[in-house]
């Protein structure tokens, strides 16, 4: 017996442009589902990368200083002119530059490391930093509503405007992992108008595709660069535990630190 689901399927079937729209709306949905990877793995790594410098920054400067304090003591002793030109080479790359402060989100003014950045070299108690990631329901929710609200959705110019304007609040309340938000917008969507599919013609088909094809394009190369970035690298190295990544490189730095000191100490006893 012919269910009315398969006489539908055999009437979409029958007109010319039936394969050709589930063609776009497959890769369509394909296209938001790479999005959707591509910018969770952006916001992975943008939050990983602020943990990195919160975490690790200080430890860096650390190290930067001790060098510049044992060449401008290996030039002290020697002399030479090619000793003095490295430590002062080095003690500028270290000078303050005025406004730094918000570019290093608080860990540095115009005249140095905060109390914090200090603290965090001897391991004292200093406020967390941010998650690496967005906690599970975010992802989940975010998911959600990329797939539901995306503007490539839209079949009018007006439908566009509204989903991308509310896909950046989505966004913006994802990369802060913002779970009462994300909910709040998927309850908003959920009350507005419905997605209302129209027929398309051929020419209009085709340039779907094609233009569809182009974006899919793009966002391999913006993947390929998140992969290829250096943060990007590290965290793949830990997917699945990246503070412990962190840790694992923090230790290392501290030894380093503990062997310029020493050897800094060696230098001035011996001048």
């Amino acid at each position: 017996m012919t269910t009315p689901e398969a006489e539908q399927d055999g009437g979409d079937a029958a007109r010319p442009e039936a394969r050709l729209e589930r063609a776009v709306r497959a890769a369509e949905q394909a296209l938001i589902e790479y999005e959707i990877a591509v910018e969770t793995f952006r916001v992975e790594i943008e939050n990983f990368s602020r943990l990195h410098e919160q975490k690790l920054g200080p430890l860096y400067a650390r190290l930067e200083e001790l060098d510049a304090r044992i060449l401008e003591a290996r030039a002290a002793r020697s002399g030479d002119p090619d000793d003095r030109r490295r430590a002062e080479e080095a003690r500028a790359r270290l000078a303050p530059i005025p406004g730094v402060e918000e570019l290093l989100h608080g860990w540095m003014d115009d005249s140095g490391l905060f109390p914090e950045s200090v603290a965090m070299l001897t391991d004292q108690a200093v406020r967390p930093p941010r998650r690496v990631r967005p906690s599970e329901e975010a992802r989940k929710l975010y998911r959600d509503l990329a797939r539901k609200a995306h503007p490539d959705l839209a079949q009018e110019e007006k439908e566009r405007a509204r989903r991308e304007e509310f896909i950046t609040r989505v966004n913006a309340a994802y990369a802060r992992g913002d779970e009462a938000e994300l909910r709040e917008l998927a309850e908003e969507w959920a009350a507005g108008p419905e997605l209302k599919w129209g027929p398309s013609r051929a020419e209009e088909l085709y340039a779907r595709l094609e233009w569809l094809a182009q974006r899919k394009e793009l966002l391999a190369l913006l993947a390929k660069e998140l992969e290829e970035s250096a943060i990007g690298h590290m965290l793949q190295l830990a997917p699945d535990d990246p503070d412990g990544l962190l840790d694992e490189i923090g230790q290392q730095l501290r030894t380093q630190v503990t062997e310029r000191e020493n050897e800094l100490a060696g230098l001035l006893t011996e001048g």
